[in-house]
């Protein structure tokens, strides 16, 4: 961890979990070819992959959707317990890796805490420009494949709880374009605000909901019929 604790740029720490050790040295080799980034360890089940979140503190996890002893469902719900995540100090960022496009096993990871999802055939490039996106905090879907793959999570709306009535009307309204997939770019020209002031907006948004991240805050907005 001497990257983050030194004044020098963040080497992003990634940690591979895959149940096939050729498919795993592949994507070792890839990541660990990319300019600030390197694999601290690799895991080939679900369980495994649990133990060594909490003793590398990885910053992302590639992790395979389907394994034996415990899937990367069950693995990204037990990593996302909220009495593991009250004790980090660095977040973790999920990526699960899927055979099918808009896999149903996928949303129910996303729901769990994971960023996103990626085809196992992907690109080198997407592959590192998808380990930076969640790093950033970010979804490595599009917004459009991101409510399709939640709408048929959510048939059943939750109410809306008193957090969300807790934010002020200006808060709703980023939360609103946060939960359309909008970038603080986009969300600054939309609400005639600077960029600081948006990033400022989603923190609080972020805190008084109780949610770690945007993702997070797609995922509420679609479990309460906010959407």
């Amino acid at each position: 961890m001497g990257a983050r604790a030194g004044g020098g740029p963040v080497t992003i720490r990634v940690l591979l979990v895959d149940d096939q050790d050729l498919f795993r040295e592949g994507v070792s080799v890839i990541v660990g070819a990319q300019e600030g980034m390197e694999v601290v360890g690799s895991a080939g089940d679900g369980l495994e992959a649990v133990l060594l979140v909490e003793e590398l503190v990885p910053d992302v996890v590639l992790m395979d959707i389907r394994m034996p002893e415990m899937d990367g469902v069950e693995a990204t719900r037990q990593i996302f317990l909220p009495e593991r995540v009250a004790r980090r100090q660095v977040p973790v960022r999920v990526i699960v890796l899927t055979t099918f496009n808009l896999d149903d096993r996928a949303a129910t990871a996303i729901r769990h805490g994971a960023s996103g999802f990626l085809l196992k055939d992907t690109t080198p490039v997407l592959l590192r420009d998808a380990i930076r996106t969640v790093h950033a905090g970010n979804a490595v879907l599009a917004p459009t494949d991101l409510s399709t793959l939640l709408d048929g999570q959510f048939r059943q709306k939750a109410p809306v709880p008193a957090s969300y009535l807790g934010l002020t009307d200006k808060e709703r309204e980023v939360f609103a374009a946060v939960a359309r997939g909008l970038s603080n770019t986009e969300i600054a020209a939309l609400v005639f605000a600077g960029e600081s002031t948006v990033k400022t907006h989603v923190g609080s948004i972020l805190r008084k909901l109780g949610l770690r991240d945007r993702v997070q805050i797609v995922v509420f907005a679609h479990e309460h019929g906010l959407v």
